[in-house]
């Protein structure tokens, strides 16, 4: 691991500050950055860890959203029972990443600012409509993934929360790497007044939504539906790294 500067603020706006002046990465859950660091795979000259900020782990739900703070671990939204009343399948699905020593140390924030093209939390975005809630602004999750570990996300700009429309049904169901339980395909599917949305992780270079099972299941919530669609496989598959298998 190379050297670094280490920070851990109290506020947002700390945290925010802290990336002046120098090549600096914030730490979340650490479940990837880290490990990456170790290996000398990614360098910082300043960590700013965001442990130390309680506004960032709150979850709520209104009649119409979930909203689930940044540092919310995936242990904490799994747990929730008011995401379990509002979401179940994003409770499920998050009760379903990684082992539990992940589970009680990553955060949504973090994962998604990863972007990691195998991971859950991106379908659940897609697939759900969700917000992405940032110290500067909003963007809608349709136009966050941009590609390979690549986001919307400015520098220095800081995910601050994530609000999830509550659908009328949804579900969460993966094929996942038997030893680090990413998903080597993984479907969101949610059903509500907007329509029908599906969210895909694992499948291509990030998540992607599919028009056409959207079509589908519009025409007919049936899994029937599903089975006549066709789709192309050009562009529906990547490499991964011989490591993942």
């Amino acid at each position: 691991m190379y050297a670094f500067d280490y920070q851990r603020p109290a506020s947002v706006d700390a945290a925010v500050g802290a990336t002046q002046g120098a090549d600096a990465r914030y730490l979340a859950g650490g479940q990837s950055l880290v490990q990456a660091m170790k290996l000398r795979l990614s360098s910082a000259e300043r960590l700013i860890d965001l442990g130390a900020i309680p506004a960032l782990r709150a979850i709520s739900v209104s009649a119409t959203h979930v909203t689930v703070g940044a540092m919310a671990r995936h242990a904490e939204v799994a747990s929730s029972a008011d995401v379990r009343r509002a979401i179940p399948a994003l409770a499920e699905l998050a009760g379903g990443i990684g082992d539990q020593m992940v589970r009680n140390l990553g955060t949504i924030g973090g994962a998604l600012a990863n972007a990691d093209p195998a991971a859950c939390y991106p379908a659940a975005v897609l697939g759900l409509g969700a917000t992405i809630r940032t110290n500067k602004r909003e963007i809608a999750g349709d136009d966050f993934f941009k590609g390979l570990y690549e986001t919307a996300l400015e520098p220095g700009e800081m995910i601050t929360a994530v609000s999830f429309p509550i659908p009328q049904r949804a579900a969460y169901v993966k094929f996942k790497q038997p030893a680090s339980r990413f998903a080597l395909v993984g479907v969101m599917v949610s059903q509500s007044a907007q329509g029908v949305r599906v969210g895909v992780t694992g499948a291509r270079a990030c998540a992607f939504r599919v028009p056409e099972l959207e079509k589908a299941l519009a025409a007919s919530f049936t899994g029937a539906a599903t089975a006549a669609v066709k789709l192309a496989p050009a562009g529906m598959a990547w490499q991964r790294p011989s490591s993942w298998l």
